[in-house]
């Protein structure tokens, strides 16, 4: 049978699984029956599922989990975390309890600027651009005002377009580089929908302007995007507390555990091999989080990694340092985050979340978020510098070995108290399981 197909958008719901299951599955009523055990029995709630996104066959699951016992700014948080990896959430809980004991976690906003840009070609002469730009930048604004008036009366809007040169990157290339305040929504329809009218705007002047020459009326608009590389709409989280009360159960001194931490922190910084790792770490924890609240999470990675790169190298995301006895972990990331409007207003999950956040502004959620990051950071590296990653992991990865070998509840029950004084790899739990079963 043919793989390829034309209309399948247009098929109904059923039509599009029958095709999909004859065309690349031998045994069709199994694949049939594993896609609709996934369907919801409410079908209002289905039907809003399938009209997320296009030719929706299914519903993918993650697991929705809680750490809670996080202390942000005086207040107490249970934070809601969607994530499939195994030992994320508890180690996030853990190191919640760890500075919940020791004063909890500073967070504060220290910028909420986001950035859009219209990308347009032009050849003739700059000093003719930069005082046509500067004719017509009032215009810009006022011609977007009924996109701009909602979010003007709540406080936010365009903040400023200024022009840009970079014709040294490419030939004639320029750009309308516009900056935004979007308060408590993540704001890309709103910010794609101005750059489009300044676009409109920008062409239809030129067209009109005196001081141009034919060739230079007929600048070029290549598009007009949101940037999701942010580095101006930052937050800073941090932990701090005196060396001494650093005291650990894994057998060595406060001052020994916080010279190896503030070591590993150093690698990270200036080796982009174990960067990557200890970033993808923090992301662990940011990711679950921007997930559950219904963010954008594929824009916030993109811009995360771009500022651990502004310096021109790959870096750690978090610092630490001792100063006079105190040790002190931190994050500054930028995170564009919104807590209304897309998935934040239609997903029953969504809502859910956001209300075990006691309904937190968009500043509110990038601080959680900052603070998620932070403290599954804090909980790698503590079992790095001591006992070492594995010995956690595998213990929260023992039941995912255990399900794929279709362990029963009595086997489980054995294989996990066998467990508590043996060391956990994928081999050991193998050799044990048949053992049991022989």
């Amino acid at each position: 049978m043919s793989k390829t197909i034309t209309g399948f958008s247009k098929l109904s719901k059923s039509k599009k699984i029958d095709w999909i299951v004859n065309t690349y599955f031998t045994n069709t009523e199994a694949a049939k029956s594993v896609l609709k055990q996934y369907w919801n029995s409410n079908d209002k709630l289905q039907q809003l599922h399938d009209e997320f996104i296009e030719n929706t066959i299914t519903n993918y699951y993650l697991p929705l989990g809680v750490a809670p016992n996080f202390l942000i700014n005086g207040k107490t948080y249970t934070i809601p975390m969607a994530i499939e990896e195994s030992s994320v959430v508890a180690a996030a809980s853990k190191a919640a309890k760890f500075w919940s004991e020791r004063g909890g976690f500073k967070a504060e906003v220290i910028s909420t600027t986001k950035i859009g840009q219209v990308h347009f070609m032009y050849s003739g002469d700059y000093t003719k651009l930069k005082q046509f730009f500067n004719t017509v930048k009032p215009q810009l604004i006022a011609k977007a005002k009924p996109i701009t008036k909602n979010m003007d009366a709540r406080g936010g809007g365009i903040l400023d377009i200024e022009l840009r040169n970079k014709t040294e990157d490419i030939s004639g290339y320029y750009q309308l580089h516009a900056t935004f305040e979007t308060l408590d929504a993540m704001g890309a329809n709103f910010i794609n929908s101005c750059l489009e009218q300044f676009a409109k705007t920008f062409r239809a002047e030129a067209l009109k302007y005196n001081d141009f020459t034919p060739t230079e009326k007929q600048l070029e608009i290549v598009m007009s995007i949101l940037s999701n590389y942010v580095p101006e709409c930052l937050v800073r989280a941090e932990v701090s507390c005196k060396i001494e009360e650093l005291n650990e159960d894994k057998g060595i001194s406060p001052q020994v555990f916080a010279s190896k931490f503030i070591q590993a922190v150093k690698i990270a910084e200036v080796e982009p091999y174990r960067a990557v790792t200890h970033n993808k770490g923090i992301m662990n924890g940011i990711d679950a989080v921007v997930l559950a609240t219904g963010n954008d999470f594929r824009a916030v990675e993109a811009g995360v990694h771009a500022y651990a790169s502004r310096n021109g190298k790959y870096s750690s995301l978090t610092h630490a340092k001792i100063d006079e006895g105190v040790f002190t972990f931190w994050i500054e990331i930028p995170l564009a985050l919104g807590t209304v409007g897309g998935l934040t207003n239609l997903h029953p999950l969504v809502k859910l979340a956001l209300e075990l956040l006691h309904h937190p502004s968009a500043k509110e959620l990038m601080q959680i978020v900052a603070v998620a990051g932070l403290a599954q950071n804090f909980a790698a590296l503590r079992s790095l510098t001591t006992t070492g990653i594995q010995q956690g992991h595998m213990k929260m990865h023992l039941m995912n070995i255990l399900n794929q070998f279709e362990a029963t509840d009595e086997e489980k029950l054995l294989l996990i108290d066998y467990f508590k004084t043996n060391l956990v790899t994928h081999s050991a739990v193998v050799e044990a399981i048949k053992k049991l079963r022989s």
